[in-house]
């Protein structure tokens, strides 16, 4: 069975570094991004099937970036998973508005963090 791919695009080098390991611990194969061009650049060549977005990243912002990702044909399909420490009201609709399909608050509730992933793409 060929492996799930997932883009995560964070510009915490110890956060990168966590959600990877527990992609990668849970069988997902990763690709990552360290800014919005970087994911750009990636979405379109990849094509992963779901991509984990910090929205606070240099170059493209995270709101941006899906909103780009979602009006492009070769990349409309990747549903996206808000990655954010913006936890103030509004900040959920905000992020669906810009094309992201679910939304994760930090602090990463890291044992449950697979699960809680996973739940949200089964309701895709």
């Amino acid at each position: 069975m060929e492996k799930r791919t997932v883009l995560v695009v964070e510009d915490n080098p110890d956060n990168l570094d966590l959600i990877r390991y527990l992609m990668e611990t849970a069988g997902y194969q990763v690709y990552t991004a360290e800014d919005g061009r970087q994911a750009l650049e990636q979405a379109q060549q990849r094509r992963p099937d779901f991509m984990l977005l910090d929205l606070t990243i240099p170059e493209i912002d995270g709101w941006d970036l899906a909103r780009q990702l979602k009006a492009g044909a070769d990349t409309a399909h990747i549903f996206i998973i808000a990655l954010t420490g913006h936890a103030m009201p509004g900040d959920r609709k905000r992020a669906l508005e810009s094309g992201c399909d679910a939304y994760v608050t930090k602090p990463l509730d890291t044992p449950n963090f697979v699960h809680q992933v996973e739940t949200l793409l089964s309701k895709a």
